[in-house]
C-alpha cells in the first residue's frame, strides 16, 4: 500500500510538471509550481498515516514456567485470530537449525538463564514479518529489564503494545505441571534442576517487569490455577 502511494505521488508530480510546461500564463505556472512543492509533503503525511495504521498490535504474555501460557494462547488464537509467537519455541527452533547462535542459546536454556535480547528480538521481528498477521501474542517475553529495553530500542514505531497478559500461578503448581509436561515434551529445560533455576530467574528478573507493566496500567492479570476452560473464561473477557 505504501509503495502504491509513492507511485501515485510520483505520477501526480510528473503530471503537474507537464502542466507547468504547457501553461501559458505566468500566474497559472506559479500556482502549479506551488502545488508541485506541496505534493511531497501531502503524500509523505498520507504515507505516514497508512504506516501507523498498519502497525501490528502486540500482547505480551507472561507467567511462571508451567503457568499455562501456551495453552491459553492457543485458545486466543483459535477464537480471535492472533498469531502466537513463543519466544522459547523460536529460540529452540533457532538452536536446532544449526545457526551460529545455537550453542549460545543452548547454554542459556540449560542454565535456566535469559538469552541475549538481540537474538530474541531479531527472531521475534523475523517471525512477525513472515507471519503477515496484524496482531500477535508474544509469549514468554520480555523476561527482564534488558529484554524490555531491547524491544523498545529495536521495535519502536514498528509495533503497538496493547497490554501484558499475566498468569498468576504458585510455584508448586508450576512445578507439577512442568514435570508432567516434561514426560512427553522432550524439552531439555523440563527437568527439576533446570526448572528451579528457571523459576528463580522468573522471580528475580521477570516479576519486576510485571510490576512495571502494572505501574504503566498495562497489566491484565488472570489466575492460572483453575482448569484451562475456567481460566479461558476470564481470559477471553480481555479480548472481546
Amino acid at each position: 500500500r505504501v509503495f502504491a502511494t509513492d507511485l501515485h505521488g510520483a505520477a501526480c508530480a510528473t503530471a503537474t510538471r507537464s502542466l507547468i510546461l504547457k501553461a501559458g500564463s505566468a500566474r497559472i505556472k506559479k500556482a502549479l509550481f506551488i502545488v508541485l512543492l506541496m505534493i511531497p509533503r501531502v503524500f509523505c503525511r498520507f504515507t505516514s498515516t497508512i504506516m501507523a495504521a498498519a502497525k501490528p498490535s502486540v500482547v505480551f504474555v507472561l507467567g511462571g514456567p508451567g503457568a499455562g501460557k501456551g495453552t491459553q494462547c492457543s485458545k486466543i488464537v483459535e477464537e480471535f485470530g492472533y498469531a502466537h509467537l513463543s519466544a522459547g519455541d523460536l529460540l529452540r527452533a533457532e538452536r536446532a537449525s544449526g545457526s551460529q547462535d545455537g550453542d549460545l542459546i543452548e547454554s542459556h536454556i540449560t542454565a535456566g538463564s535469559i538469552v541475549p535480547v538481540e537474538i530474541t528480538v531479531r527472531l521475534l521481528e523475523k517471525a512477525m514479518i513472515k507471519s503477515g498477521c496484524g496482531k500477535f501474542l508474544v509469549d514468554g517475553f520480555p523476561r527482564n529489564e534488558d529484554n524490555l529495553q531491547g524491544w523498545d530500542n529495536h521495535m519502536e514505531g514498528k509495533a503497538d503494545v496493547k497490554f501484558c497478559l499475566f498468569f498468576e500461578c504458585p510455584e508448586d503448581l508450576c512445578v507439577e505441571r512442568a514435570m508432567k509436561r516434561g514426560e512427553s515434551s522432550g524439552r531439555s529445560d523440563d527437568n527439576p534442576e533446570v526448572f528451579k533455576k528457571r523459576y528463580q530467574t522468573y522471580t528475580q528478573s521477570t516479576m519486576p517487569i510485571v510490576e512495571k507493566f502494572k505501574a504503566m496500567d498495562l497489566l491484565k492479570s488472570v489466575s492460572g490455577v483453575p482448569g484451562p476452560e475456567e481460566v479461558y473464561t476470564e481470559v477471553r473477557k480481555l479480548f472481546v
